[in-house]
């Protein structure tokens, strides 16, 4: 099924807004390397969480193709032909490398923020969230077995994340030679708050102490501490990434 055609609306007077963000990733308490990569960009336009997939091995690499295709898109490109290409040309780079180094991949969720609206574009389970006020809204859909299973009606949507069977994803960079890539445009006002992270997050935090720490924090840098010390407390038994973005009028 072709992807859906998204348009950044133009700038509008009075619709201008400052992002402002930062990134955390550790490895957890479990794994013995950290295979997530994370994009903070000082401009507030660009951010993205990556995570390399551990049981195809250099997972870290894959992770870093990918956040280095991301971090030569500039502020001002129209974004989801931006997105899309440099994260086809990571599938293409990571597929050059299993050529004589074994195979490897990553998802990613990737978010480029303009003027008063944020794109994001993910392949596989990293997720993007938007807090509004009191309310966290997951804005991107998981490429999982497990996600499929809940749209076919196999599975209750609550017993989406503490399925086995949930890290097993259906889409990933590096995996086939095509690669299919989500998109979705989120119209923004003033503080709001955006999150990206990789799902060793939300394997040990629902989606309610998402929403309480998120809306807690005074900072990104605060939420994000709060996030991955909550996870640490949880058993954090995958590596855990984290990027919060705050929207603020300028």
């Amino acid at each position: 099924m072709p992807s859906p055609i998204t348009r950044v609306p133009p700038m509008l007077p009075g619709k201008v807004l400052r992002f402002f963000g930062a990134g955390l990733t550790h490895k957890g308490l479990v794994r013995e390397r950290n295979e997530d990569a994370i994009l903070t960009d000082p401009s507030g336009a660009l951010w993205a969480v990556a995570d390399g997939m551990g049981g195809y091995g250099q997972g870290d690499v894959a992770s870093d193709i990918v956040i280095e295709r991301l971090s030569q898109i500039k502020e001002d490109s129209p974004a989801p032909h931006a997105l899309r290409a440099q994260l086809q040309a990571a599938n293409a780079d990571i597929l050059a490398r299993t050529r004589t180094g074994g195979q490897m991949g990553a998802t990613v969720v990737a978010l480029l923020a303009q003027n008063a609206a944020a794109t994001a574009a993910w392949v596989g389970d990293c997720r993007a969230y938007l807090l509004r006020g009191s309310a966290l809204r997951l804005l991107t859909r998981d490429h999982t077995v497990v996600q499929d299973m809940v749209d076919q009606g196999l599975l209750g949507d609550a017993a989406r994340d503490t399925h086995p069977e949930r890290h097993i994803v259906t889409r990933a960079i590096g995996a086939e030679p095509e690669v299919e890539i989500d998109i979705a445009l989120m119209p923004l006002i003033a503080g709001d708050r955006l999150l990206l992270c990789s799902d060793g997050l939300t394997t040990c935090l629902c989606d309610s102490r998402i929403a309480d720490l998120l809306a807690a924090a005074p900072t990104p840098g605060a939420a994000c501490d709060a996030l991955v010390l909550a996870a640490l407390q949880g058993g954090a038994p995958d590596n855990v990434s984290v990027v919060a973005v705050f929207a603020s009028e300028r």
